[in-house]
């Protein structure tokens, strides 16, 4: 299959309409279900995975409140106002960072033009320059690419980019507060996600450009509010744990042009009676753990719990039963009822060992 005939593919599984662009979150996201097929088409061709849950009667409660979503927005051009100036004080006087003064460029719109390969070029262009120089050179809004499953993904990430010492640092800006020092494990642990996919993505097009990856620090500088006000404060973040997860699940994702190669030739994501039926024609791999980064997890726990799929038991559970996909299989096999094939003789007499226990331990109770 040609790229420009998967790209056709996805554009029919889309139904036609404009493909959403991939975030860090959704990347961080689908890396931690590299297994499920569904995701992966769907992320492929940029379907709105939240317009199609809800047109399945099956909505997430995924997303900011606008407030949220202002507060951070506000507090973003606060820091960034006047060429980063408020950033550049942070970095030197509470990081003790010997920041030189440096160039500073937006990257969000080219010469009035938003175009993603005339950002992407612009970015490209002017980190060559800097990576040659050697020179403290700031960028905001950069447009990165990676690739995911054999499609390639553009990043547009709220970040910066600046050069110290030869190598250059990613800055996540977020809206959650720093209170007394300390912050929400959960929200750091996202932002230190996100921050590995920015620090990949910048690693790989410095790697293009001809310069060693390690050019790209793996040390993040995260800039929150303070004690629940407007003034920043920036710590330092090693992603290295975060980058290696990373790259082991992106080399193993499927290849979507083979899924894709798999499916019906007129099979459509577009609204209407057919969707159901068109969304089941792409096999998924629910675990409860879906629930927390994916806007199709309702509709795919609905048709897990329906065919008695082992996901619904977790991850964990439906991985150490090995390729038994059914609760009632696995439970036919526990009690001896089914005859296991060759391939899951071991995983049968784990299960009938677990079943002896269980029912000693139940008669011992009574």
């Amino acid at each position: 299959m040609t790229d420009t005939a998967l790209d056709l593919d996805l554009d029919r599984l889309r139904g036609g309409t404009q493909p959403r662009n991939h975030d860090a979150r959704t990347i961080a996201a689908l890396t931690a279900n590299p297994g499920c097929a569904r995701r992966g088409v769907m992320d492929a061709a940029g379907v709105d995975k939240d317009f199609l849950a809800r047109e399945l009667g099956f909505p997430s409660p995924f997303g900011q409140s606008q407030f949220a979503i202002t507060r951070g927005n506000v507090f973003e051009a606060q820091v960034k106002a006047d060429g980063c100036a408020e950033l550049l004080t942070l970095l030197r006087d509470r990081l003790g960072l010997e920041v030189p003064e440096v160039a500073y460029d937006d990257l969000e719109v080219v010469a009035g033009n938003e175009g993603r390969e005339l950002r992407h070029a612009r970015t490209r262009r002017l980190l060559e320059r800097a990576l040659e120089s050697d020179e403290g050179t700031l960028f905001d809004h950069p447009l990165l690419r990676l690739e995911i499953a054999g499609q390639v993904a553009y990043l547009e990430p709220d970040v910066i980019a600046f050069q110290l010492r030869g190598r250059l640092h990613v800055i996540e800006i977020k809206s959650f507060a720093v209170v007394d020092g300390q912050a929400e494990p959960e929200q750091v642990a996202a932002a230190a996600r996100q921050s590995a996919v920015y620090v990949l993505a910048l690693r790989r097009l410095v790697a293009e450009l001809g310069h060693p990856a390690d050019r790209v620090s793996h040390e993040v500088f995260l800039v929150c509010p303070e004690n629940f006000s407007n003034r920043p404060t920036a710590t330092p973040l090693d992603v290295r744990p975060q980058l290696a997860v990373l790259e082991r699940q992106l080399a193993r994702l499927t290849r979507i042009d083979r899924i894709v190669g798999e499916l019906p030739p007129d099979l459509s994501f577009a609204p209407g009676e057919a969707l159901p039926e068109a969304v089941r024609a792409v096999d998924a791999r629910y675990a409860p753990e879906c629930m927390a980064s994916c806007e199709m997890a309702f509709f795919c726990r609905d048709e897990a719990r329906a065919c008695g799929a082992t996901g619904t038991l977790g991850r964990s559970v439906r991985d150490d039963l090995g390729g038994v996909d059914s609760i009632g299989t696995a439970l036919a096999l526990a009690d001896g009822s089914l005859e296991p094939s060759d391939d899951l003789a071991e995983t049968a007499a784990q299960l009938r060992t677990a079943d002896r226990l269980r029912r000693e331990l139940l008669g011992g109770a009574a």
